[in-house]
């Protein structure tokens, strides 16, 4: 098994409980890391053989800045089904943190994985 990764994707959106935060965008971060079979990407050099990290982040940035979640638990579990849905991905481990969220905390946040480990 390999492992493509994104570590610190940074997208703004309404994320939260409080009144406060439903009226302004906050920064989220992800780490991603996704199962994927490299092999034939690397003996190619063919993109279309690999899981494209751009496309992932991409849809990812698209998806989060449209959601309008209260829970990170949410949140990262919409992002996971995303993900393995529509990229093909069997088993991923996902971080989302929320920096600010604690005044005394430089951040937040939560780490799942979804699907099978190759």
């Amino acid at each position: 098994m390999d492992l493509v990764y994104i570590h610190d994707l940074r997208i703004d959106t309404i994320i939260g409980v409080y009144d406060w935060e439903r009226r302004v965008r906050q920064t989220i971060c992800l780490d991603l890391e996704m199962a994927t079979e490299s092999h034939t990407a690397a003996s190619t050099d063919d993109i279309q053989y690999a899981l494209d990290y751009n496309k992932v982040a991409t849809r990812i940035g698209e998806y989060v800045e449209a959601a309008e979640c209260f829970l990170v638990e949410a949140l990262a579990e919409q992002i996971a089904q995303l993900v393995q849905e529509e990229f093909g991905v069997t088993w991923l481990r996902l971080r989302l943190s929320k920096p600010g969220a604690l005044a005394n905390a430089r951040t937040v946040g939560l780490q799942i994985e979804r699907g099978e480990r190759p």
